[in-house]
């Protein structure tokens, strides 16, 4: 088998090299000017004297009276700039971003030191069912014994209930991944589809209610789902869909706002919403069902979309994309409906609790016998296909065990008040948890590489200590990724549109343009600019020795 491989350094690694330096002299020299502004001011607190009160109408009252200065919005006296320009104020009102800057540059040099050097050996991959269901029951035993949460109301989907949904799906996502447990293929691809339900609902929810259509909440979005993974292919030289999750989110989230934007004053009205979620479908049926229509749509933005396992190459770049893209296609606009018809359902749970105690339990009894008896059906008939079969149906019966799980948690207000704190945080993360799976739990070892072997701290004699070892790096490491993200964001993204947000803009713009080109013109110089792709006979082996694996 032959292995595509590419050698040398691209131009936007060494942009990434290029920026990270400079920020580090820059937050390096900022908490230098701060530790010696808080040495003055110890040295000088005892002889300043408190001026004496000024009478109103003095000095303070005028200028507190004064009308405020419109804010310099220039790009020349923008914070950057100024902390290029060495400013003392501005770096140390900066520190913070600052340092959030280099804290993820330093996370991306570990994510390269693990999964692109020999420092940290691999292990292969070995399944143990037995194994797998201990730690998750053990997981949720921790979780239900030390962090049970009860919310203020019985709220049918509360924000608590569906950020723990997403944390126990994702911990049997990574299970699934790091065992390699193929067994439980077609449960992992209802927990994706159920995140794509989310998209759909959450979504739909927030624009719904707010009708904030807003240019900087949907970059700040945008932000949120794709700066960690964009970050993280210039570093590593990977392609955006060997994180197929996250342009999935991406499309989805567009085309909420989309359906919910384009003619926002029909959603008022019931007709105009249903008459929105149908046209949807039509869409996704002509984009997807359609194949040579997707082609088409998606041929010019192969550069993006496209993805060749180097281990597996092929000629088709696009496959993966429909692929990943189809099993989900119609599951958001479930989602969507769900939210649409959220208060409706709450008014029928409500209705249920206003009955009669025995009427009540016998309500609540029906609608726990049809959703066994039809999740029964759903897992005879569905569920236990083989794979290739399963897929072909998936993408139209994913909504059925999602809304049937919906009815069992959301059954009795206590089961909507309660939450395990635990998983509730694991959802939080998510996506950080996603994308740090590859390169600092598992390995892929060579750009868009999938991730074929296990990080390994200890021999392989001792599996369960380097699972141990290296899941605490990697839920560490995903943490402070998904706190450096939100904190990057609030310095670079306003959260509305206005100049401030096109001079940011124009300044993201022309910062990595410039790092960009000086970039490569040192590589280009000095000969160390990436080797078009050549068949590298270091991964022959390796590729031999394991049949893709596809998540």
């Amino acid at each position: 088998m032959e292995v595509l491989h590419t050698t040398g350094v691209s131009p936007g690694q060494g942009a990434a090299l290029l920026a990270f330096a400079v920020l580090v002299l820059l937050w390096a020299y900022a908490e230098l000017l701060a530790f010696r502004k808080r040495g003055y001011q110890r040295v000088h607190s005892d002889e300043e004297s408190s001026p004496p009160p000024m009478e109103a109408g003095g000095p303070i009252s005028a200028a507190e009276h004064a009308p405020a200065a419109a804010p310099d919005l220039s790009i020349a006296n923008s914070g950057f700039i100024r902390c290029l320009r060495l400013d003392p104020e501005a770096l140390v009102s900066s520190r913070d971003g600052l340092r959030a800057a280099v804290e993820f540059g330093i996370i991306m040099l570990w994510y390269f030191l693990a999964d692109r050097t020999k420092v940290f050996p691999e292990t292969t991959k070995s399944y143990s069912r037995d194994v797998m269901a201990f730690i998750f029951l053990g997981l949720t035993i921790v979780a239900w014994m030390t962090s049970m949460r009860k919310g203020k109301a019985p709220v049918l989907l509360n924000r608590s209930q569906t950020e723990e949904w997403k944390g126990w799906m994702q911990v049997l996502f990574l299970l699934y991944h790091y065992f390699e447990a193929k067994e439980v293929y077609n449960a992992i691809r209802v927990f994706i589809a159920g995140y794509v339900w989310m998209t759909g609902f959450g979504n739909f929810s927030y624009y719904y209610k707010t009708n904030d259509f807003s240019f900087g909440r949907f970059c700040q979005m945008m932000w949120r789902l794709n700066f960690l993974v964009a970050m993280t292919c210039i570093v590593l030289r990977n392609s955006y869909m060997l994180y197929y999750i996250c342009p999935m989110h991406t499309l989805f989230t567009i085309m909420v706002y989309a359906c919910l934007g384009l003619g926002s004053r029909f959603n008022s009205t019931h007709t105009g919403v249903f008459v929105k979620l149908a046209l949807c479908v039509v869409v996704v049926f002509v984009c997807w069902d359609i194949k040579p229509v997707f082609y088409a749509i998606w041929g010019p933005f192969k550069f993006l979309m496209g993805y060749i396992d180097p281990r597996r190459p092929g000629d088709d770049a696009l496959y993966e994309w429909y692929f990943r893209s189809s099993l989900d296609r119609y599951v958001w606009i479930h989602g969507m409906l769900c939210a649409y018809l959220h208060p409706w359902c709450e008014r029928v749970l409500q209705s249920i609790e206003s009955l009669a105690a025995k009427t009540r339990r016998f309500a609540r009894g029906a609608m726990l016998l049809v959703a066994v008896a039809l999740f029964y059906v759903w897992f005879e008939k569905v569920y236990r296909l083989p794979k290739l079969e399963y897929n072909k149906v998936h993408p139209y019966t994913s909504w059925i065990p999602i809304t049937l799980w919906i009815v069992v948690r959301n059954v009795t207000p206590s089961l909507r008040m309660h939450s395990l704190g635990l998983y509730a945080w694991l959802g939080c993360i998510t996506l950080e948890t996603y994308i740090s799976q590859f390169h600092t739990w598992l390995s892929t070892g060579i750009p868009d590489g999938q991730p074929k072997m296990l990080l390994a701290f200890f021999p392989a004699e001792y599996p369960l200590l380097n699972f141990a070892g290296t899941t605490a790096v990697y839920v560490f490491v995903s943490y402070r990724l998904f706190i450096l993200t939100n904190t990057l964001k609030s310095v670079v993204v306003p959260s509305k549109t206005g100049p401030l947000m096109w001079r940011n803009f124009c300044l993201v713009v022309g910062g990595c343009g410039i790092l960009y080109c000086s970039a490569w013109l040192i590589l280009s110089g000095t000969g160390l600019r990436v080797k078009p792709a050549l068949q590298d006979p270091s991964f022959r082996d390796a590729a031999a020795a394991t049949e893709a694996f596809h998540p």
